[in-house]
């Protein structure tokens, strides 16, 4: 893999620390699944999520021992401390807010407005919010097929993507069954996973995986092998237990396939 391995001399904080801003009333789990995998790759995580899955954290936090559970009101004060930042997973559009929910797109546009210059993921609620004019450079999106074709008003087609992804400067990740990773410069098709995968929360769990690596690697070579990871791991799956798992299982799965192809 083409990617940034740990220094044996390394200390607590130099391996990447990824701020997570995702999750809502309905939406638990969406945070959680890139929570999970991000744990596992990175030094430090701070999440940031509504109260009551802010509180669902805390009491995980033997799980989530380098995790810090950071208050939506204090956002700014780990964003300039965060290599990256994902926004967006599990985060409602505006009919779909709750009573306790953030305007998703309201925050997601400040928060770009405020941080051009970060290391972005943007997926989910967010991609379907947003002006496509505040993509940051050299961020990366996460759609899948609709999501792509409500930010950009076109369709998902192979030169539409190309041409979104020179015209914004960004990395597109367009989700499906076979991957798509643009930058402005190449496409790269990645295939593999199997039907196992259509389930919920795989997409936030590739998310997760995406933004952990780009911590600390750059935007194309994040997305092509967060691509190649996940679906190595969904195919590892298929080969023990069939189409019978779930994003939890994947999420746990993709630490194993990692140290494979390392």
């Amino acid at each position: 893999m083409k990617l940034y391995i740990p220094k044996s001399k390394s200390h607590k904080g130099q391996n990447g620390k990824l701020l997570i801003i995702a999750g809502s009333q309905l939406f638990h789990s969406a945070s959680l699944w890139p929570l999970t995998v991000a744990s596992r790759i990175v030094d430090m995580v701070f999440y940031s999520s509504v109260p009551i899955n802010n509180e669902i954290v805390k009491e995980a936090k033997k799980e989530f021992r380098n995790g810090i559970v950071v208050p939506r009101n204090k956002i700014s004060d780990y964003i300039e401390e965060a290599d990256c930042v994902l926004i967006g997973p599990g985060m409602p559009r505006s009919e779909g807010q709750e009573l306790g929910d953030d305007d998703t797109g309201e925050l997601t546009t400040s928060l770009l407005k405020k941080y051009p210059r970060k290391k972005w993921v943007i997926d989910g609620g967010s991609l379907q919010t947003i002006d496509p004019k505040l993509i940051p450079q050299n961020a990366i999106l996460t759609p899948h097929p609709k999501e792509f074709e409500i930010l950009f008003k076109i369709k998902p087609q192979i030169s539409n993507i190309k041409n979104m992804a020179k015209k914004y400067n960004c990395v597109i990740l367009l989700k499906g069954s076979t991957d798509l990773v643009c930058s402005p410069k190449e496409c790269i098709e990645i295939k593999g996973g199997n039907a196992g995968m259509t389930k919920g929360g795989t997409g936030d769990v590739l998310a997760g995986l995406v933004a952990s690596l780009y911590c600390k690697n750059d935007a194309f070579d994040s997305a092509l092998w967060g691509s190649k990871v996940n679906k190595k791991a969904g195919d590892s799956l298929f080969k023990r237990v069939g189409y019978y798992f779930n994003a939890s299982d994947l999420a746990n799965e993709i630490p194993k396939v990692m140290n494979q192809l390392v």
